[in-house]
């Protein structure tokens, strides 16, 4: 009796850590821009941390290889770009400053994310 309340605890303490772990440990490397960047779109954006010096111009070059429907299009917000990435072929989009602080892309669903940051 006592070993199953161990076993039940502990399997229950590593399930909670793991999902800590997953959720709020995972820490996604920034890709820095400079005048341009690739970015594959493939089962998510990769890579889906973007940064930008402010004030320059920067042209993001979406090339999706993934034939999720969820995927066919890109949408930058804060840039008010929309834009419909077909399979395997490049779709470059220019983002003009001034750039905001951090911003978001995300798929046509709102199911896959990326972030740009700008630097000064």
């Amino acid at each position: 009796m006592f070993t199953d309340k161990v076993s039940v605890t502990f399997g229950g303490l590593t399930l909670i850590v793991f999902i800590y772990w997953f959720f709020f440990g995972k820490k996604d490397e920034a890709a820095e821009a400079g005048e341009a960047l690739t970015i594959n779109v493939d089962g998510g954006y990769k890579p889906n941390v973007i940064k930008l010096k402010q004030g320059k111009p920067v042209k993001l070059t979406f090339l999706r290889k993934d034939p999720n429907p969820c995927l066919e299009e890109v949408v930058l917000s804060d840039y008010k770009i929309k834009e419909f990435l077909p399979l395997n072929k490049p779709v470059t989009v220019t983002l003009n400053p001034p750039h905001p602080k951090t911003s978001e892309f995300r798929c046509g669903m709102n199911m896959f994310h990326g972030r740009i940051i700008v630097e000064e």
